[in-house]
């Protein structure tokens, strides 16, 4: 079963620095964070970046879609997936790499990350989990480097959680927290999956989770979910 800590920064410490920058990952890290989540897309030239949404308008303000953007164009501040694996070695940060491909990109993205985390990923680190709600992007992970642990990322969960995950090797569930029910919990945790949660920021419910048979409760703000579970 894949080891996980009780508690991940979710993009970094978002509640608290802008998601997925370096400076994000290092505010987590100070407040307590042992891991971070972070989310991998690709440029115009296939370079492999660290961004959430399709278009950087939210989080850059700049109208453009990442699928459409060459690296030398990004704005300042947004993080390729090699400057942030340099950044996780300095600051002694595992990390739940989601695969968040461009549309028609999933297949490629999974490869590359893989790619990447073979040539990139420092040795003191422990090995990083790879999560995707696509099923081809973590398919395609695990044709091409089947060592990394794998977690599909389901919304709600339904019947064929158990019979997806087994399709794309994957060891463990990661699920919106707020839609989770007990008796899902128990029968993904009695099937020998680790269980993950997003995004938790109220310590309360957290602490109800964890009573729940959830491993691991992914967090803007993991210095309050720490204090919770202490």
């Amino acid at each position: 079963m894949l080891q996980l800590p009780r508690v991940i920064g979710h993009r970094g410490a978002a509640a608290y620095s802008p998601e997925n920058t370096l400076e994000s990952f290092r505010e987590a890290r100070r407040r307590g964070a042992t891991w971070v989540e972070t989310d991998i897309k690709l440029t115009a030239d296939g370079v492999p970046i660290v961004m959430h949404d399709e278009s950087l308008k939210r989080t850059t303000g700049v109208d453009r879609l990442v699928a459409e953007t060459p690296r030398a164009e990004l704005p300042r501040g947004v993080p390729t997936f090699e400057e942030a694996i340099v950044c996780f070695g300095e600051e002694g940060l595992g990390c739940n790499v989601e695969i968040k491909p461009c549309p028609g990109r999933e297949a490629e993205t999974g490869r590359v990350v893989v790619e990447t985390l073979r040539r990139c990923w420092p040795a003191q680190l422990p090995a990083p989990l790879l999560s995707s709600f696509k099923d081809e992007s973590l398919a395609a992970a695990h044709r091409a480097a089947p060592e990394f642990a794998r977690a599909l990322l389901i919304g709600t969960i339904g019947d064929d959680w158990r019979a997806r995950a087994e399709a794309v090797a994957a060891g463990g569930i990661n699920t919106n927290g707020e839609k989770l029910t007990a008796v899902r919990a128990v029968e993904i945790r009695k099937a020998g999956y680790t269980l993950s949660v997003y995004t938790i920021d109220d310590g309360d419910v957290a602490k109800a989770l964890i009573g729940m048979g959830v491993d691991c409760v992914i967090t803007d703000a993991p210095d309050v979910i720490l204090a919770a579970l202490r």
